[in-house]
């Protein structure tokens, strides 16, 4: 027989969070203590659910809510999405979809919108997700980029400088994940026209909606504007620390005029793969209709972590970091004349810290850049910090 060739799609495929993840079990294979700060899953530290949420998941299991549910969702759980987007402001909604977390709705957006050769703009640093299923829809990488001295907002001049006639949507991360940043309302007002000018769809990623520091708010984008044509994502994993669970959605909100066609092929794609898990939906309104009490712990916990990370990064020699304003990543800078992604292999093998090369996020060429997680105790995190300090004196 002959060797069977992967398709070609496949070869441009990375997922730095978790390619890392290789490397250091081999290294764990050697006895070393490990400290983790690479993947953003708060269940592996000291977090846990509302016991609401899963008294209503084991309500439904128990009544059989076990078969197929309707393929854009129950109606109890997109009303409670509903009415959720209504408070934060959005208006003008014409489809409302539950997926298997929020990446199956951006990958199903996506996929219902791109053909072969079209760009998509995505931001850089930003999550991996995005770049990863251009690259399987054969798309063609269009990065813009965070201004990192203007607290990692977007480039609005750069992502101007980059649309073209193949140019489809615009995807903004907010707050941002790697970097931690909350846009503005002005920057998000500049998003909208350049959207509208342009006729782009704008993919609103909001699932660290809920997660912010220093009395800062969110603006969900789609608020600010009822014609534009936004999906707004969002889900269950980060603000009810339920990621396994894989419960997200989509919100479509526009001109109806122009979106019909796009909504229409969405909801194909939804029929042909059947539904999310029926008894996790049943955890949407008992979270978004609940008060949310459970985010004060959260927050107090965050908010000292946050602040750890941020001093003891900020005091290392050749490492500076801008202070996150939401979710729980910070983006550091490092002042190293080899790569990041060869100062993180390094630092794995030396000190057991885990981290993600910036390389993995995307970023301005000749910077250099990790990714931490600040949801370890401050103990855990106290102890990376201070290993990755006695490496960066060596490795400079």
């Amino acid at each position: 027989m002959v060797k069977i060739s992967p398709a070609k799609r496949t070869e441009n495929i990375k997922y730095a969070v978790r390619d890392i993840v290789l490397i250091a079990q081999e290294v764990a294979k050697s006895g070393k203590e490990m400290l983790y700060l690479n993947i953003g899953d708060p269940n592996l530290f000291d977090f846990a659910p509302p016991k609401q949420m899963i008294e209503e998941t084991y309500k439904a299991m128990m009544i059989n809510k076990n078969g197929y549910a309707p393929s854009s969702g129950i109606e109890i759980a997109r009303e409670s999405i509903k009415r959720e987007a209504t408070r934060k402001g959005i208006t003008n909604i014409h489809d409302i979809f539950v997926t298997t977390g929020a990446s199956e709705a951006i990958e199903l957006a996506l996929t219902a919108l791109v053909n072969e050769g079209d760009n998509v703009l995505t931001p850089t640093p930003g999550y991996p997700l995005y770049t990863a299923v251009a690259s399987k829809l054969q798309a063609i990488e269009n990065p813009y980029f965070l201004d990192e001295k203007n607290g990692w907002q977007p480039d609005i001049e750069d992502i101007k400088s980059k649309i073209n006639e193949k140019t489809k949507a615009i995807i903004i991360i907010n707050p941002n994940n790697p970097t931690g940043s909350n846009f503005s309302k002005e920057t998000l007002l500049e998003l909208i026209n350049i959207a509208k000018k342009h006729n782009l769809v704008i993919f609103a990623d909001e699932i660290y909606d809920k997660l912010l520091f220093d009395g800062e708010k969110h603006i969900s984008i789609a608020s600010l504007d009822s014609e534009a044509p936004i999906i707004t994502f969002g889900g269950l994993s980060k603000n009810y620390v339920v990621p396994g669970w894989r419960v997200g959605w989509g919100i479509i909100s526009g001109n109806i005029g122009i979106l019909s066609d796009y909504i229409e092929a969405i909801n194909k794609m939804l029929r042909a793969r059947l539904s999310a898990s029926h008894p996790m939906q049943y955890a949407i309104p008992a979270a978004l209709d609940s008060k949310n009490e459970h985010l004060i712990e959260i927050m107090a916990k965050l908010e000292r972590r946050r602040k750890l990370t941020v001093e003891m990064l900020n005091a290392i020699d050749g490492i500076s970091c801008v202070q996150p304003k939401g979710a729980f990543y910070a983006f550091p800078k490092i002042e190293i004349e080899k790569s990041d992604t060869e100062f993180v292999i390094n630092l794995i093998k030396e000190t057991g810290v885990v981290v993600v090369p910036g390389d993995g996020f995307g970023q301005k060429p000749n910077t250099k850049h990790f990714r931490v997680v600040f949801l370890p105790t401050e103990i855990q995190l106290e102890k990376a910090y201070s290993s990755i300090s006695i490496f960066m004196k060596k490795y400079l």
